[in-house]
C-alpha cells in the first residue's frame, strides 16, 4: 500500500490551493487502508464513516430501483466522497462497490468539527466538492425520477391502448365475416317486388333510424327485458333467421309500435326479408360505430400523451386551461385507478380563467401528486380520490385529496425534503415532492400539506397570470 504524502494531495485539483500544513494534518488524522475487489465502501442506510479520498483503484456507485441496478457514477483516483463539511447527510444513499483493489484515505466524521474550526482553506475546498456533488447528483436523480414517471405512464398507456386496439381487430374481423352474409340478404330483398312508395318509405325509415341520436340509455336488466319483449313480437310475427335482430332493435331505440307501423304500410309477405335486410344494415352500422369509437379512443390517448408531455413546445410559459393537464394526467394514470378500484371525484371550477404556466412542468406536478395518492390508497377500503379546483382572487388553487391512512405527524416536516421517501427501498427516489416544490416555486406559488387518518390533502396555489 502506498504511503500518502502532501505532494500526492497537492497534485489533486481539489487540494491544490490548500496549505501544506493542513494537508499534512488531514493525512495524519485519516485512516489508510485497502478494500479488495467486490467489497462495499458504503451501502444505503449505513452511517457515513467520514470523508473518503480514493488514492487508487475504482469504485462503482449505484442504486437499486424496482429490482434494477441503476448506475450513478464511477469513482476514480482523486475522487473525494462520503460525508463533507456542513452536509446534512448522515447515512449512505447508494452502494459504493470496489471494481478492483482500491486504496482509500478516510478522514473520520467525528473530527469534522475540528476541521471546520481550525482549517479554513481545507474546509473551503471540501465545501466546493459538496456543492458540486449535490448539484450533479440531484440533476441525475431528477432525470431518473422523470424516467421512472415515464415508465409508469408507458405501462399505463400500453394498458389503455390494448383494449381499443383489440376492439378494432375484433370489430374488423366480425365486420368482414358479416359482409360475406350480405349477398344472401340482398338476394331475398330483390326477389320481392316493391313499389316506389314502399322503397321511399323504407329508405326514410332507415335514414331516421341511423340519424337518431336520442337513443335510450338502459341498464343491463332493462336491456334484457326489452329484448325479450321484442323477441316475443318477432315470434308472433314469424320473423326469424337473424340472432341479433332483437338486440339491434333495442340498441337503435325502435319500439314494437314502430315495427307495427312499418308492417302496416308494406305487403305482409315482404315484411320479413325487408326487416332482415334492415337488420343487416343496422349490424353493419353498429360494427362500424364500434371500430370508430375504438379508433377515437386511441386518437384521444395519443392526443393526451402529446399534450401531457408537451413534446411539440419548449419550456416557455404559455396560456392554458388548468383542467386540461389534470384530465390528461388522470387519463395517463387511468390503468392504476382502475386497478385500485379508486373512485375519482372531479370538482372543477370552470370559471377559472386560463393560466400562464409551463405546461409540461406543471403536468409533472399533477403526475407526482396523483400517483402518490394512488399509492397511498393501495389496499384501502372504499378508496377515493377527490380533485378540486377553485379561484382565490388572483390565484388558482388545486386540491388533491385522498382518504388513505394519512401521513404520520413525525414525518410531516420531512415529506418535502430531497431524497426522503416512505416507500420501500427501490420503489422511489424521494424526489417526487421535491420536484413538485421546485416547479411550483418557479411559478411563484406554494404547496401545503394537511393530513390526518382518512384524509390527506396537498393544496397547490399559484398566480393565474404567472
Amino acid at each position: 500500500m502506498k504511503d500518502i504524502k502532501v505532494a500526492d494531495l497537492k497534485s489533486n485539483k481539489i487540494f491544490q490551493d490548500v496549505p501544506e500544513d493542513q494537508l499534512q494534518w488531514l493525512i495524519d488524522k485519516s485512516a489508510h487502508y485497502e478494500l479488495p475487489e467486490g467489497e462495499l465502501m458504503t451501502s444505503p442506510g449505513e452511517p457515513l464513516k467520514g470523508t473518503h479520498v480514493v488514492i487508487s483503484g475504482r469504485i462503482e456507485l449505484y442504486r437499486i430501483q424496482n429490482n434494477t441496478k441503476l448506475f450513478i457514477a464511477e469513482l476514480l483516483p482523486g475522487t473525494v466522497t462520503g460525508t463533507l463539511p456542513f452536509s446534512r447527510g448522515k447515512v449512505g444513499v447508494a452502494y459504493g462497490q470496489c471494481t478492483e483493489l482500491t486504496q482509500l484515505m478516510t478522514f473520520p466524521a467525528d473530527q469534522m468539527r475540528e476541521l471546520i474550526v481550525s482549517h479554513y482553506e481545507l474546509t473551503q475546498a471540501l465545501v466546493i466538492v459538496m456543492t458540486s456533488r449535490v448539484r450533479e447528483f440531484t440533476e441525475l436523480e431528477q432525470q431518473n425520477e422523470k424516467m421512472m414517471a415515464l415508465g409508469k405512464l408507458s405501462a399505463g398507456l400500453a394498458h389503455e391502448l390494448n383494449n381499443p386496439a383489440a376492439a378494432i381487430v375484433r370489430g374488423s374481423d366480425s365486420l368482414k365475416k358479416h359482409l360475406l352474409l350480405q349477398p344472401g340478404a340482398f338476394k331475398k330483398l330483390i326477389s320481392i317486388h316493391l313499389s316506389p312508395d314502399e322503397v321511399e318509405l323504407i329508405n326514410e325509415k332507415m335514414t331516421s333510424i341511423m340519424g337518431n341520436t336520442n337513443r335510450p340509455v338502459l341498464s343491463m336488466m332493462q336491456r334484457s327485458e326489452r329484448e325479450d319483449e321484442v323477441l316475443d313480437w318477432l315470434d308472433a310475427n314469424n320473423i326469424n333467421g337473424c340472432e341479433d335482430i332483437a338486440e339491434n332493435i333495442v340498441e337503435f331505440g325502435l319500439t314494437e309500435e314502430d315495427l307495427e307501423d312499418l308492417k302496416s304500410k308494406i305487403n305482409k309477405d315482404d315484411f320479413s326479408p325487408i326487416l332482415l335486410w334492415m337488420n343487416n344494415n343496422l349490424t353493419t352500422e353498429r360494427m362500424v360505430a364500434d371500430i370508430q369509437e375504438a379508433s377515437k379512443r386511441i386518437a384521444d390517448l395519443v392526443g393526451s400523451v402529446k399534450t401531457f408531455t408537451h413534446m411539440d413546445r419548449g419550456g416557455e410559459r404559455e396560456i392554458t386551461d388548468i383542467h386540461t393537464g389534470i384530465k390528461n394526467t388522470l387519463t395517463m394514470l387511468n390503468y392504476k385507478l382502475k386497478k385500485g378500484n379508486i373512485k375519482v371525484t372531479e370538482e372543477f371550477d370552470t370559471t377559472i380563467p386560463h393560466v400562464m404556466v409551463m405546461v409540461g412542468e406543471l403536468n409533472q406536478v399533477w403526475t407526482n401528486l396523483i400517483d402518490n395518492a394512488i399509492d397511498a390508497l393501495e389496499n384501502q377500503p372504499n378508496p377515493e380520490l377527490h380533485i378540486i379546483t377553485h379561484r382565490d382572487k388572483e390565484f388558482v388553487k388545486v386540491s388533491i385529496c385522498d382518504n388513505g391512512p394519512g401521513i404520520p405527524a413525525e414525518i410531516k416536516n420531512k415529506i418535502f425534503d430531497p431524497f426522503f421517501t416512505t416507500k420501500a427501498i427501490g420503489k422511489g427516489t424521494g424526489l417526487g415532492l421535491d420536484v413538485v416544490i421546485r416547479i411550483i416555486k418557479q411559478h411563484h406559488g406554494s404547496v401545503t400539506l394537511h393530513s390526518e387518518p382518512g384524509k390527506t390533502e396537498f393544496l397547490v396555489c399559484f398566480p393565474i397570470n404567472g
